[in-house]
């Protein structure tokens, strides 16, 4: 098996995400690491989860105020990496970030379980914390605020897009002879296609 001759990067990538969803040795498919660097190049990762994607880009959301929402607005470079381990497939995505729309932030955050709505109120994200008691009672304080109402999107919480320049897709072969396809972005908005050595 080799990765399929598909002119359109999104096609694959949604083809590939779509046997993610449906693989009984996933937990989260939508689990990918997101490598950022701040002003000075030191570069940073974590796990993020990815929250939707067109041809536009993959977004994911986040506290504004946390340090990889710093990193990238000082230097809106990012790489996103999925690596599904039982299907032997990877994903790495170059590209620069772009803030959400208010609205789309909006409408997300509304789609959330109120509990997550809660937490993103609580939560000052990275932040040094006494103890647990303390999250526990940012907690209470918000859900004392805010009732049996609707729970507003935070003013310090929104998301990301990474719009891709360049999207790799790494297929696992046996003697780490691994199939590996660059699409990189041209100047009239299209894609370019490259098979690269393992």
């Amino acid at each position: 098996m080799s990765i399929p001759n598909e002119p359109d990067p999104f096609a694959l990538f949604k083809l590939w995400y779509s046997e993610a969803e449906t693989c009984a040795g996933i937990e989260d498919h939508t689990a990918l690491a997101l490598a950022t660097a701040d002003a000075s190049g030191v570069p940073d990762v974590r796990m993020v989860l990815l929250k939707a994607y067109d041809e536009r880009g993959f977004v994911f959301y986040t506290n504004m105020t946390s340090p990889k929402a710093q990193q990238l607005e000082a230097n809106p470079n990012a790489v996103m990496c999925f690596y599904w381990m039982p299907l032997g497939k990877q994903v790495r995505i170059h590209g620069m970030v772009e803030r959400t729309t208010e609205m789309e932030s909006d409408e997300y955050h509304a789609t959330r379980p109120r509990d997550s709505q809660i937490g993103a109120w609580a939560s000052k994200q990275s932040q040094p914390m006494e103890g647990r008691f303390e999250l526990e009672m940012r907690i209470a304080k918000y859900v004392a605020r805010f009732g049996l109402g609707k729970v507003p999107r935070p003013p310090f919480w929104s998301g990301f897009r990474l719009k891709p320049e360049r999207v790799e897709f790494w297929l696992k072969q046996p003697y780490r002879l691994h199939d590996r396809v660059l699409y990189t972005r041209t100047p009239d908005g299209g894609w370019s296609r490259q098979r690269l050595f393992p």
